[in-house]
Parts: structure tokens; sequence; C-alpha cells
């Protein structure tokens, strides 16, 4: 009797502990909420970044930003894939590539009556 009750006790926390394992694993590691975007060589401020106001409180996908990390949700550098100056790579170098990324969404959502910067100095603050 007392080894079933031990076999029972040792499945017991085995399952639990399998659980809050798993739980953990599965929980979904936040990015950092403020980010300043600053590359190299460029002459304006950089842009301060807020991951809540763009997934949490409008709701974008990680993926609309991070479209071609193998994970979005460890996204790497995005001169990984963008580079830094022109003639260096096939992809729209990284200035370009925000400015496209970010002015099509801000100007969309502008024209929707939906508070967006669209000028330079707006992002760019000093």
């Amino acid at each position: 009797m007392k080894q079933k009750a031990f076999a029972v006790i040792i499945m017991s926390c085995f399952l639990v502990l399998t659980t809050l394992s798993a739980l953990s694993l599965a929980e979904e590691k936040k990015p950092p909420d403020a980010l300043a975007i600053k590359l190299d060589g460029a002459k304006l401020p950089p842009v301060k970044f807020s991951h809540t106001v763009h997934v949490e409180k409008n709701k974008i996908e990680c993926a609309t930003c991070h479209h071609k990390d193998a994970d979005p949700k460890q996204p790497g550098a995005c001169t990984k894939c963008h580079p830094a100056v022109e003639g260096k790579g096939s992809t729209p170098i990284a200035k370009d590539a925000f400015h496209k990324l970010c002015q099509t969404c801000h100007k969309e959502n502008s024209a929707k009556g939906v508070k967006a910067p669209t000028a330079c100095n707006e992002c760019h603050k000093k």
C-alpha cells in the first residue's frame, strides 16, 4: 500500500513539473517596449519606438516588421538583411526599408483618422 501511494506521489510530482516546464517554455517572451532605432551614419536623431503602442494598442503583428526572421519572437538586426549603405546587397538599404514600412502604415492610418506621425521631426525628435 505504501509503495502504491509513493508511486502515485512521484507520478503526480512528475506530471506537475512537466506541465510547469511546458507552460514556461510556451510563455511568450515580451519584447522590450522602448527602443531607439539608430542606423550607422544617420544624420537625424534616432527614432524612439514603442512596442506597446504598435503591438498591444494598434494590434500590429510582429511579422509585419520582422517579416523575414525565422523566429519573429527573437528577431535579428534589420541590417542582417538590409545593408546600412547603398551597394551592399540586393535588398533595400535599412533607412529606405524603415521609411517605406513606417511611412506607408502611418499615412494609411492618418487617412483613416488615426493619429500617426508622418513628418520627419515627429519621429526623429531631438
